[in-house]
């Protein structure tokens, strides 16, 4: 394929070993259209305009891919990857990665929201394209050749009277600078070679061999090892604490107290450990009790006098019938822990430069790092975050309270690195949970059980509370003896923002309300679990849709695609319900299906599940027999990378709906370990297929945080198909199930 692109010729400015494609020399002639305002590029290409801030052709004969999103296991960096080889034409082997470091790659904010996709890797693609252009231009100029006589293999580029020139020849040790314009037409997608296949992830053979990946596993040379020791409860004050005996234990290099943060530095991570709990033994705290408990939390949310009540939809039905019916429900979701596997760590040192250098697995490395900065008084240019990959989540857990503490730690022993782990205790008790949730729904219907005046209030408390640049968002600085204050929070993030995502149904009715009663107090710490409010809202509205098709006496497939316009979303549903069967399935004793469906944040991809259920009516237990899936996310890069997120999102959604539920007292979390926080078993897991819409004209959706809404829904439809009772509460544990079958007795 030959891409045509008129440049002008400018002159190589010298740099060492690659080409870099940076700011200054826009492209004139056909490229710049001369106007004074900027038009908008696609992607994250809009707000780092420059190609060297994303590619560099290296004399090596490889390509640097520079991107500011982080891998979490969502398989990011090998879908970049596969779409800079097609638009460069070279082989995915020649393409080395750096991400999420600050001092290195473009600010692209928090990975998150499942927006790498459509802001990162468009990004990339039209960065690679015009590189690749750029390239071409660079060899019509070396081989004497018209655009119209070149083609490229592998960084190859060959004229039709045999000549040739590689991207490397054509380094030189030179630089050219280019501004991208966004101009230049990408391959169609029957000619690319990676994108739309299902490509092997690059960071899985190290993990499957059980190499060193995790930042877990990181153990740089010289290092020492730190623990904290967390005060008893949320609103402790430290009121004294001896640290003379500490100080001389075995190992010990320094005991650190700064207002109620405390910590112990130490050579070995054991004796770090045995210094922290003989800390926390000889320190005395002020505790007060001020939480709801778990149990009250609901009542909590509905009697606390909500910071903004917000209008989220607001369409007033126009004429027509009055309502011969008014069907209502209230749904629960309580507090959800991200529960990481690996809990969470940093490693930090404060170097002789005077920049302070911190390993994180931080989701926001660039809006952390000026937090930590701002909390130890450093200018934001001296903290450097590095990400590296962890055994996490995909949300706001600890991963920047560890970066923050352990920084904390760092700077006392200036030249030493510094790990930091919490204990599981530490991470069960002290990260930020997915907030509890009231959503009441109520519809007006007709005769015919369609659906006239669609009203929906939630209530619930923030849903973000990442650092983004403020040290008070980062818990140890409440403690320090100068301490900052938590930001009031906001309900941000739109379309559907945060506590409200997805509480706008797709589905079309004549009237249409959505009112959020936005709380900004915080019992407990609160902040992004995967989808953020998405997940209660999808649940309560699939759960309603059954629940209306009930009453109106329709299949519940058939009364969803009553209201259900976008056509890409019908095709979706009508996929799930033919993979699973859904006309053919028959019903027997105890057992039940269920389907659910939502475009997550109404912007992004598309997801349909379906699912078939067991409830054993002597305990209540519940278990998921089979799952069928489907998604529709535009151009599909890497289809096992889809498929993965799906399997994955509806996995997890399982585990919060039938298991996990935050508990805590007046005082305290309660829920410290896996015995008092469950999570599902590998024997719980279902036989899970999933089916992939591909559109390859169309622009790339997220759809990491897609499933978890819809997957719930069609638990919660196939309980109720199964058992005839509803439940509204989650999580669906044996015992309540078992007294919702009782009580219907």
């Amino acid at each position: 394929m030959t891409t045509q692109l008129t440049t002008s010729r400018r002159g190589f400015l010298k740099t060492s070993g690659y080409l870099s494609l940076a700011f200054a020399i826009p492209l004139d002639t056909a490229l710049s259209q001369a106007t004074n305002a900027k038009p908008r590029l696609p992607g994250d290409l809009n707000t780092h305009r420059k190609l060297s801030a994303w590619l560099r052709i290296n004399a090596n004969q490889t390509v640097t891919l520079l991107v500011g999103k982080v891998e979490l296991g969502q398989g990011i960096l090998t879908a970049v990857s596969q779409v800079c080889a097609d638009e460069l034409d070279i082989d995915m082997a020649r393409i080395q990665i750096i991400s999420g470091d600050t001092a290195l790659v473009p600010n692209e904010g928090v990975t998150a929201g499942s927006f790498s996709m459509p802001n990162c890797a468009t990004a990339v693609q039209y960065a690679s394209a015009e590189v690749r252009a750029i390239l071409l231009d660079l060899a019509a100029t070396k081989l004497n050749q018209p655009l119209a006589n070149l083609s490229v293999q592998d960084g190859k580029i060959t004229a039709t009277n045999s000549s040739s020139v590689s991207y490397w020849d054509l380094v030189l040790g030179e630089a050219l600078e280019r501004e991208a314009t966004g101009l230049v037409k990408l391959k169609p997608a029957n000619q690319t070679r990676y994108t739309g296949k299902s490509v092997h992830r690059l960071d899985l053979n190290p993990k499957i061999l059980g190499e060193s990946k995790f930042l877990q596993e990181y153990r740089p040379t010289g290092m020492l090892f730190g623990h904290l020791v967390r005060p008893p409860t949320y609103a402790a004050s430290l009121v004294s604490v001896n640290t003379a005996s500490v100080q001389k234990m075995p190992g010990v290099v320094k005991v650190v107290r700064n207002g109620s943060f405390l910590g112990v530095i130490a050579q070995r991570e054991e004796q770090a450990l045995a210094a922290a709990n003989a800390l926390a033994a000889k320190a005395k705290w002020k505790i007060e009790k001020k939480l709801p408990t778990h149990e009250g939390i609901f009542d909590w949310l509905r009697n606390t006098k909500p910071t903004n009540i917000i209008p989220t939809k607001k369409q007033a039905r126009v004429g027509g019938e009055s309502a011969v019916k008014t069907i209502e429900a209230t749904y629960y979701r309580p507090f959800h822990m991200h529960a990481s596997i690996g809990t969470s760590a940093a490693v930090a040192k404060m170097g002789a430069d005077g920049v302070m250098l911190i390993q994180t697995h931080s989701q926001s490395v660039f809006e952390t790092s000026v937090a930590i900065a701002k909390m130890l008084g450093m200018d934001p240019s001296k903290v450097r975050c590095q990400h590296m990959q962890g055994a996490g989540c995909y949300g706001h857990n600890l991963a920047d309270d560890a970066a923050a503490d352990a920084a904390l730690l760092a700077i006392t022993v200036p030249g030493r690195s510094v790990r930091l782990q919490y204990t599981r205790e530490q991470e069960h008790k002290w990260e930020p949970y997915g907030s509890a949730m009231v959503i009441n729904t109520k519809a007006g219907v007709d005769a015919n059980g369609n659906v006239l005046d669609w009203d929906l209030q939630l209530w619930s408390t923030s849903h973000g509370t990442r650092p983004n640049g403020e040290p008070g968002n980062l818990i140890s600085s409440h403690y320090l003896e100068k301490p900052f204050t938590q930001p009031t929070p906001v309900n941000a993030g739109g379309p559907n923002f945060a506590a409200d995502r997805n509480a706008i149904a797709l589905y079309e009715f004549p009237g249409h309300n959505v009112l959020t009663h936005f709380i900004t107090e915080m019992p407990v710490r609160v902040s992004s679990t995967r989808g953020l409010g998405a997940y209660a809202n999808v649940f309560a509205i699939e759960s309603f849709m059954d629940e209306l098709a009930l009453a109106a006496n329709v299949d519940p497939l058939v009364y969803r695609l009553r209201f259900l316009k976008d056509p890409r979303a019908r095709d979706t549903l009508q996929k799930v319900a033919d993979a699973f069967g859904w006309n053919t399935w028959k019903k027997t004793a105890n057992r039940g299906k269920g389907i659910g469906f939502a475009r997550y944040k109404n912007i992004a991809g598309y997801c349909a599940v379906a699912m078939e259920v067991e409830v054993n009516p002597k305990n209540g237990r519940i278990r998921v027999l089979r799952a069928v899936a489907s998604s529709e996310v535009g151009r599909i890069v890497n289809p096992d990378g889809v498929s993965n997120q799906i399997e994955g999102g509806l996995i997890q959604s399982i585990s919060w709906t039938l298991k996990e539920e935050v508990k805590f007292d007046d005082t305290q979390i309660l829920s410290t370990d896996w015995s008092s926080y469950p999570i599902l078993t590998f024997s719980e897991i279902p036989p899970v297929e999933v089916v992939l819409i591909d559109r390859p004209d169309m622009p790339f959706l997220g759809m990491g945080e897609a499933s978890q809404g819809p997957s719930c829904g069609a638990l919660a439809n196939a309980v109720c198909d199964a058992t005839g009772v509803r439940l509204r509460r989650l999580p669906f544990t044996p015992e309540r199930v078992k007294a919702a079958m009782t009580a219907k007795t």
